[in-house]
């Protein structure tokens, strides 16, 4: 049999044809690829930009700022300037401290309220349980101003209105719901069998759940609290209805923006943007229990 022969056989006929339809899915898939990381490098750019543009403005002088064209770093000369000066505003250092009791108000309250429901909503199997957790989802989609304007109003009845503990009250029913997701997805990543094990071995409830899984979930509180601070540091329009006198950081900012200078614009954005950054870069691989991405 001469080799042109063996080409037509059906064998080799069908092994070339596999080999086109093999060479056609893998160039598919490198492209599929290279589109995803397109995609992926657009949207980094959209979110890094803007970020790497104000800390620019912000680590250099007032009178650069001023300047334009505008450049970024590392070609303008870096200074404090810009953030001694807006530092030394009116109403910021006050406002900072007010921001930092309200977070950490907040982030108490949610973390004592949300522990136990979301270790119920991860471990029990009870009636309405779907129904409980639609109803946490909903009060997250509530509009803000639906919840401030009325609190408001009960705030002046009861006399504790413009009040940093009435704020942190807001932010709490704020952040609780998603609070409550994030600790209910960290319990769901512990397997039940070790809490039953503990129990075989003597231990009551409580005690294994003391000893075994508050070990296990206690980063991922952690990684939560930190989480609802963030979000209670950047909230703004609540906190713009509910103080007047004892404003946060981020209602300052808003209060003065427009009778202020780009210098100072710039420097607040910086400031009120650095925490966020800060804890979400140690907190990030605790965050993918938000989306249920945990092994059991």
């Amino acid at each position: 049999m001469t080799a042109q022969t063996m080409t037509n056989t059906p064998t080799a006929q069908a092994s070339a044809e596999m080999r086109k339809v093999r060479q056609a899915a893998l160039r598919r898939q490198r492209i599929n690829r290279g589109f995803a990381y397109f995609i992926a490098i657009l949207i980094c750019l959209w979110v890094l930009i803007p970020i790497w543009f104000i800390a620019s403005m912000a680590l250099t002088t007032p009178e650069y700022v001023r300047a334009y064209p505008k450049g970024v770093l590392p070609f303008i000369p870096f200074s404090f300037d810009t953030m001694r000066f807006f530092l030394s505003s009116q109403g910021i250092i006050p406002g900072t401290i007010n921001s930092i009791i309200v977070a950490l108000i907040t982030l108490v309250l949610s973390t004592i309220i949300a522990a136990p429901a979301g270790y119920a909503t991860s471990r029990y199997i009870f009636r309405g349980r779907d129904t409980y957790r639609l109803s946490i989802l909903a009060v997250r989609a509530f509009p803000v101003v639906v919840l401030a304007i009325p609190l408001a109003v009960v705030f002046i009845n009861f006399g504790i209105y413009d009040s940093v503990y009435s704020l942190a009250l807001m932010h709490t029913a704020l952040t609780l719901p998603t609070t409550i997701l994030v600790i209910g997805s960290v319990f769901a990543s512990i397997p039940y069998e070790l809490e039953e094990a503990a129990q075989v071995f003597g231990c009551t409830p409580l005690k294994a759940f003391r000893t075994v899984v508050l070990p296990l979930v206690a980063p991922g509180i952690a990684a939560a609290a930190i989480f609802t601070f963030v979000m209670s540091w950047n909230e703004v329009f609540a906190a713009s209805i509910l103080t007047v006198r004892n404003r946060t950081l981020p209602a300052q900012v808003l209060f003065s923006l427009n009778q202020s200078s780009e210098p100072y614009q710039f420097a607040g954005a910086f400031f009120m943007m650095a925490p966020a950054l800060i804890f979400i870069f140690f907190i990030r691989r605790y965050l993918f229990n938000m989306w249920g991405q945990v092994t059991k």
